[in-house]
């Protein structure tokens, strides 16, 4: 039998610089996945939903990123992860076009939330895809070293759907209505969508090609053992359930501020929001926060490559909790300017950019490492998707329970178990260990 890795170095072309591919593949990953965490909000709350319809609407279209590991099996046998990243981007953006059209009909609140599950389950499964290209492409210091523009640029989708693309939306919806703004985002995000997958042709590396020791069989009755065979060695890793643990409670806090923050900074006043429009909105994220976070993100990943992930996770942690306790502050102080806003909510994504790195890392490193590696990366983020939509989910009836002022208190509390957990889980992969 020939071996597939051996065979796909003959044919392949001169690799080109990860600068080259990473920032755009991880853009192409981050925006259906604002799509519909953020941005889908705000359009719902400029439709007139109330908060916790929001919160459970969009939490549960997050549950295909939690499942997506169960069919990361069959893109284990996939001769090339390129061809299916570009697959899945097109997908993405014909159903994102999709949305556009469907809010220019009655009935489009079904439409679009259906839709949005399409891009949803599209955009999981590219995730896995290309973060085989990044784990296959990339050695171990690398991926330290491009975690930062790894993260940078997954999040950097966030500002350029909360910046430019809601700037956007708060302008038209004073022009042409509410539905015909978002139609144009959603458009212009369908579009962009289209771009990268058609620049991905060319860029991508090409030697992301199914490995030996990966599944072999195509039969049904392969896969589904090539299935079992990856759960059952994720599971039988030692220190499994306290990794699990450590993951869904790394993002209990950001599920619950990135869910109700933007909802937050829109709400009137009197009611203990902040009071801003559409635009404002995008305008103090696209700001001072897309440049925190790009900044944030960098430094993570080179400071973690210079002092180790074991030695840095604490300080990661602490930077991934800031925002909870800039969003109590905003909400016990209720500032004015714009000006204060946009300074805090700076170091807010100053430091979610900055400790985003350590669960990334975590999950590649720690938990991915040995056999199976992508298929187990994917269950790993499955289980990092769990925690933020199980506490994006309740988000909306805990604040409404509570309100604002109270409910951030309670998001900075819930973020303390995992300084507790990291004194009990393992930080080295078993073959840095061994």
């Amino acid at each position: 039998m020939i071996n597939a890795t051996t065979a796909s170095t003959v044919t392949l072309p001169a690799p080109r610089h990860p600068l080259m591919w990473v920032p755009t593949l991880y853009l192409a990953q981050g925006l259906p996945f604002y799509a519909v965490a953020l941005v889908a909000g705000l359009m719902l709350k400029s439709m007139g939903l109330p908060n916790d319809q929001i919160a459970r609407w969009t939490g549960l279209l997050g549950l295909a990123w939690v499942f997506k590991a169960l069919w990361s099996p069959f893109l284990e046998l996939a001769r090339s992860k390129k061809h299916v990243v570009v697959t899945f981007q097109l997908i993405g953006g014909v159903a994102l076009a999709g949305v556009a059209l469907a809010l220019q009909l009655p009935a489009w609140f079904a439409i679009s939330i259906g839709l949005f599950a399409v891009v949803a389950l599209a955009s999981a499964t590219h995730d896995i895809a290309a973060d085989g290209v990044y784990i296959a492409s990339l050695n171990e210091r690398q991926q330290a070293a491009y975690a930062g523009w790894q993260g940078a640029f997954f999040n950097a989708a966030k500002f350029v759907s909360l910046g430019g693309l809601v700037i956007l939306a708060g302008y038209l919806e004073k022009r042409i209505g509410t539905a015909p703004a978002w139609t144009v985002v959603f458009a212009l995000l369908a579009a962009t969508m289209v771009a990268l997958a058609l620049y991905h042709l060319w860029a991508l590396p090409g030697g992301a090609v199914r490995r030996a020791g990966a599944a072999t069989g195509t039969s049904a009755r392969g896969i589904a053992n090539t299935l079992v065979d990856v759960i059952r060695a994720f599971f039988a890793k030692p220190g499994i359930w306290l990794a699990i643990l450590f993951i869904i409670m790394f993002r209990a806090g950001e599920g619950q501020i990135q869910t109700i923050g933007p909802l937050f900074l829109r709400d009137a006043r009197d009611i203990g929001g902040l009071g801003l429009t559409t635009g404002e909105v995008g305008a103090v994220y696209g700001t001072a926060g897309t440049i925190a976070f790009l900044a944030g993100s960098i430094a993570g990943g080179y400071f973690t490559s210079w002092l180790g992930l074991k030695r840095a996770m604490i300080y990661l942690i602490l930077a991934m909790n800031l925002p909870n306790l800039v969003f109590y502050y905003l909400s016990v102080a209720q500032p004015e300017s714009l000006g204060v806003i946009a300074a805090a909510l700076g170091l807010e994504m100053f430091g979610y950019g900055f400790g985003f790195v350590g669960i990334i890392l975590f999950i590649m490193q720690v938990v991915a490492s040995g056999p199976y590696q992508t298929a187990h990366y994917a269950l790993g983020t499955g289980f990092m998707q769990l925690g933020f939509v199980l506490f994006k989910m309740i988000s909306g009836d805990i604040q409404q329970a509570l309100g604002y002022r109270s409910f951030f208190l309670w998001v900075v509390c819930a973020a303390l178990p995992v300084l507790l957990l990291i004194r009990f889980v393992r930080l080295e992969s078993q073959t840095s260990a061994s």
